[in-house]
């Protein structure tokens, strides 16, 4: 790190990074198809077999360097910021087999089955300033230009079933080049009230993820959004509140399907077009004996516009297709209803509080389909806690939380996705889900010591 003050006015700040990491986890797998790791069928009985279970191993390794600067300049009316950063990273992901149930073939120590390279670089330069217009009026504007090499080369961890003849390969060669400016004013307009409003645009560059996790023949793109926000806000000694419309408009929205990939992370896929809009309020009091009371709502509408849905035959992929059309349809895993209450109390070393949360039905899919929905849940949390002084340490926090007080009983996850069959000639669709089951009511201690 190197910061330096040139004057009261001017300064510059820069640092270097860097960060090596290592990872790996090991599955069982029951009934694998052997050619899918690399492996020859093997004699049994007289039977030749083909598939069995095994025990695999997937790991990575990566690094991730670079450097960050900004230059400041501060005057009694401006605040102002040019800085950037180059940044790059470099990561293995390979597998390995490491047992086969009954293999009686040669199977090395380690055995690797699949292997890719991704590097990203990522360079930034921004502007960004803080201009009081008036005492009591401010604007500011950020500037941002952001270019990104990706390249993903090698083999995926996956079967290509389009060509049924090895696993699927990766030819990631991507260059982005994003522009993503922001503008707003701020007008407090005496000690009490606040209005601001602002306008931004910004990019997001698909993951690794969207890359080896989606159909095999959908390219993923980057996302756009052009967001539209106008708020207020009112505080004084004992309340503050707050309203916040938004807008956010969407270019190729990278939204979660409902499916999930062989090892249980979420899938997501660009949508063209798509919208979340809606209204952000919050509340807060504060009294003089200890008591505290805390709100905050988001209403919205969460839509895809024009949504059509690919089905496949009994979910072959090398099937038949049925598209359909749904019109606009709700955007998965995003109600249109949330609520966060919290109520405090403090006296003295003592601390409690209860926490509840609100959130309303939501689908899992974006098909708007019945059998795809997560249903509303409220759940609260109580908690307490006891600060005290203990021999040679600064002080002592015994604690428990209640969570889930009153045992509800909901699930606020899962997976969801449908196909079809033909009945006569018919086309029948068919829907599936699974649910992330929470548990009921359960207990926490905890002891904090500060020394």
């Amino acid at each position: 790190m190197f910061n330096h003050q040139f004057s009261s006015q001017w300064s510059l700040n820069a640092g270097l990074h860097y960060t090596k990491g290592d990872g790996y986890y090991q599955e069982y797998k029951i009934g694998r198809t052997l050619v899918e790791y690399g492996l020859k069928p093997f004699i049994q009985n007289g039977e030749e077999i083909s598939w069995s279970d095994l025990v695999r191993k997937k790991a990575m390794e990566n690094g991730f360097g670079g450097g960050i600067f900004s230059v400041n300049y501060r005057n009694n009316r401006l605040n102002t910021t040019l800085g950037g950063g180059l940044n790059h990273y470099s990561g293995h992901h390979f597998g390995q087999v490491l047992w086969v149930k009954n293999y009686t073939e040669m199977l090395e120590p380690g055995q690797e089955y699949y292997r890719s390279k991704g590097t990203k670089t990522d360079g930034n330069l921004y502007l960004k300033a803080d201009y009081k217009l008036t005492n009591t009026l401010n604007a500011y504007v950020d500037l941002q230009y952001r270019h990104i090499d990706y390249r993903i080369k090698g083999t995926n961890d996956k079967w290509n079933t389009v060509t049924n003849d090895g696993l699927q390969v990766l030819a990631i060669d991507e260059k982005f080049d994003f522009f993503n400016p922001k503008a707003g004013l701020s007008w407090q307009i005496d000690q009490n009230h606040r209005l601001f409003g602002s306008f931004s645009v910004a990019h997001k560059e698909p993951t690794r993820n969207n890359y080896t996790d989606g159909k095999l023949w959908e390219h993923p793109q980057a996302e756009r959004l052009f967001d539209y926000e106008l708020g207020y806000t009112y505080a004084n000694s004992w309340l503050n509140v707050g309203a916040n419309l938004y807008y956010m408009d969407y270019k190729d929205q990278l939204v979660l399907t409902g499916e999930l990939n062989e090892i249980g992370e979420p899938i997501a896929a660009n949508m063209p077009d798509s919208y979340r809009m809606g209204i952000e309020l919050m509340a807060g009091i504060r009294t003089d004996f200890g008591f505290s009371w805390d709100v905050n709502a988001t209403l919205s509408r969460n839509r895809i516009q024009n949504f059509t849905e690919t089905l496949y035959e009994n979910e072959d992929i090398n099937g038949e297709q049925w598209k359909i059309n749904h019109g606009d349809t709700p955007i998965a895993f995003s109600p249109d209803f949330i609520l966060n209450n919290l109520f405090s109390y403090q006296y003295k070393q003592f601390d409690v509080s209860l926490q509840s949360q609100y959130v309303s039905k939501q689908y899992m899919s974006n098909a708007h389909q019945e059998a795809h929905v997560l249903d509303a849940y409220f759940v609260s949390n109580l908690h307490l806690s006891y600060s005290f002084k203990l021999p040679m340490i600064k002080s002592a926090t015994i604690g428990l939380t209640v969570y889930n007080l009153f045992n509800e009983k909901y699930e606020n996850n899962g997976y969801a996705g449908s196909g079809f069959y033909y009945d006569n000639g018919e086309k029948v669709r068919y829907n599936y889900a699974g649910y992330a089951a929470q548990a009921g009511t359960n207990v926490l201690g905890h002891l904090s010591l500060n020394f």
